[in-house]
């Protein structure tokens, strides 16, 4: 925003120069160039996983300064396990309510209905390695993957759930070390600062990164690999436009603020997460913006990237949908019992899916690998479409997670309601 000094009266930029349309018009770029030049667009592939690989560079350090700072500044250690205990106990909620609400759209249109399918007869060669990757996915590898090699680890692998249970643990030791920690905390504020104003020159390369994403997309697949499966994909859509419009939409109506302007006032992040079918290209966009929003640090830096793990309703709409779109598709008549057992391992096996492009379809070969009654094969019929639901999937888990964090942070009463209606309005 500029500002005329004369007048005092902001002055708003040309169109073009905004991270929004910078971004839409790459996008639309992209798909322009998968769709004339194939053999081109395949070739930008790198443009889009180099900016991936920046911004999830930055992401650890993100979120270790934001939960330390953030708990470091808390009232009292209580109140950070009060907060914990609503945000999981939303995370539940929400997240089981998204796996229900995909298995009974997937029960009353049936999309995989009349397709016949003799899962021998299909190519499993393609999902040889997403198997493997679900198969090293058991609960207690989850859980032991958590805790780091070395406390220095966390942050130099990546791994989000780690980086967050060293920045709880840091906070923590931070918060009780009373006067002796004060000047660790200013340091870290202050480099907090220097790492947000990083991201924002990192986000600059946004419109490079999801035009090579979209263009590789668009080139590889093509258009026309929707046509045959083009029914699962509209449903999919159209289920996760439903719930984040009435069921999301009535839970921020509830909290007081609407989902469309939350929707408006995130664009940028969107468009970022659709142009590179990742949410984690724009984790610390939303968790700046969420502050900005009103919300309290310390509530931003456990809800957003806890939210990453354990609060993906895209993907568990996702999950119990395509389950049973492969079990009609192969003629497997699941039982009300049978479909109860999925929804309760897809409960389990849903978290700590990162939110990295084919976590989804990766977390899907969890669940069915445990559930013997939907062939594991019958993914190949769904693996050509996998990028294009992962799409969905991101912009949907972005929305829920922003959403969570307004509302945990009003239940908590660390919500400044006067800066959330400035930023929405």
């Amino acid at each position: 925003m500029i500002i005329d000094s004369d007048a005092a009266v902001p002055i708003r930029p040309p169109f073009w120069r905004s991270l929004y349309a910078q971004v839409l018009i790459a996008i639309a770029l992209g798909i322009a160039l998968g769709a004339f030049a194939p053999d081109i667009a395949t070739q930008l592939k790198p443009l889009g996983d180099a900016f991936i690989k920046l911004v999830k560079m930055i992401i650890a350090p993100v979120i270790f300064l934001t939960v330390v700072t953030g708990i470091a500044g808390l009232r009292d250690l209580g109140e950070l396990g009060r907060v914990a205990l609503k945000t999981f106990g939303y995370f539940l909620v929400m997240s089981t309510f998204a796996l229900i609400v995909g298995l009974i759209v997937a029960n009353v249109v049936q999309p995989g209905a009349g397709m016949h399918i003799a899962p021998a007869a299909l190519d499993t060669s393609h999902i040889a390695e997403y198997a493997q990757k679900a198969h090293d996915q058991s609960l207690t590898a989850f859980l032991m993957n958590v805790i780091p090699t070395t406390l220095v680890s966390a942050l130099s692998e990546g791994e989000i759930l780690q980086v967050l249970f060293v920045a709880i643990l840091f906070g923590i030791a931070l918060s009780l070390s009373g006067a002796r920690g004060a000047p660790v905390l200013d340091l870290l504020e202050q480099l907090t600062a220097v790492v947000f104003r990083l991201v924002g020159m990192l986000m600059k390369a946004a419109p490079i990164g999801a035009f090579g994403a979209m263009a590789f997309t668009i080139g590889k697949f093509g258009v026309g690999t929707l046509a045959n499966l083009g029914g699962l994909i509209l449903c999919f859509y159209l289920t996760s436009l439903a719930f984040i419009f009435i069921v999301l939409g009535g839970v921020s109506w509830a909290a007081g603020f609407s989902i469309f302007r939350l929707i408006a006032y995130l664009k940028d992040e969107l468009l970022l997460v659709l142009g590179t079918s990742s949410s984690e290209s724009a984790l610390p966009n939303l968790m700046a913006k969420m502050e900005r929003a009103g919300c309290d640090k310390p509530v931003v830096g456990l809800v957003v990237p806890t939210g990453y793990s354990f609060n993906l309703d895209g993907t568990n709409i996702y999950m119990t949908l395509a389950a049973l779109f492969i079990a009609q598709a192969c003629d497997v008549d699941l039982s009300l019992g049978e479909q109860i057992s999925l929804l309760l391992v897809a409960m389990i096996s849903s978290k700590g899916a990162a939110g990295v492009t084919g976590a989804g379809f990766i977390t899907l070969a969890a669940t069915l690998s445990i559930v013997p009654s939907v062939p594991v094969a019958g993914m190949a019929l769904i693996l050509g479409i996998d990028r294009f639901m992962s799409e969905c999937r991101s912009l949907t888990n972005f929305i829920g997670n922003a959403v969570a964090t307004v509302v945990v942070a009003r239940w908590e009463g660390a919500l400044d309601r006067e800066k959330l209606k400035a930023a929405l309005g």
